[in-house]
């Protein structure tokens, strides 16, 4: 199964690569990760996308919180929360195909921020399955370059990942 484990973690040069190390030593895969300064300039929120049982989920939390530099950890996947994710993705555009793009990022809230002769090049945010489906609808086949950044997640309503 799919989870969100948002951290909170000290701002500093190493903690990075302190929980990357963790997941690597143990072979746990990171399908994705993201990380930035919060509103507090000595923490920083990370965000990693990760698969397993919850066996494997619990002790990977177990394991994040025994780290020095992990202040905080939450399972957004254990309650209501809003996760999105922007995608670019370059397409080969020419002719009709241009507004044929432009209807289906209008579709899917996105829009198209780059045009070339041949391409075009279209920005959309929504979660990993939104994403996903808009792929699906372009084809393969027209798709010349695509870039994600990842999952980043809050907990809804009171859900507060803080000190």
């Amino acid at each position: 199964m799919r989870h969100i484990i948002s951290l909170l973690m000290e701002n500093e040069a190493g903690a990075l690569s302190r929980v990357a190390g963790l997941f690597s030593a143990r072979g746990y895969n990171i399908e994705s990760l993201s990380v930035a300064p919060t509103e507090d300039p000595t923490l920083s929120r990370m965000t990693i996308v990760t698969s397993g049982s919850d066996a494997i989920i619990e002790q990977i939390n177990k394991q994040l919180n025994k780290l020095v530099d992990v202040a905080a950890v939450m399972d957004l996947s254990d309650g209501e929360h809003l996760e999105r994710e922007l995608m670019l993705v370059k397409v080969r555009a020419e002719g009709n195909m241009r507004e044929d793009f432009k209807r289906m990022a209008d579709t899917f809230h996105g829009r198209i921020i780059d045009t070339a002769e041949h391409t075009c090049t279209i920005e959309l945010t929504g979660s990993c399955a939104d994403l996903d489906s808009f792929l699906g609808k372009i084809g393969r086949d027209m798709i010349l370059e695509t870039v994600r950044t990842g999952a980043s997640g809050i907990g809804c309503g009171d859900r507060i990942l803080k000190l």
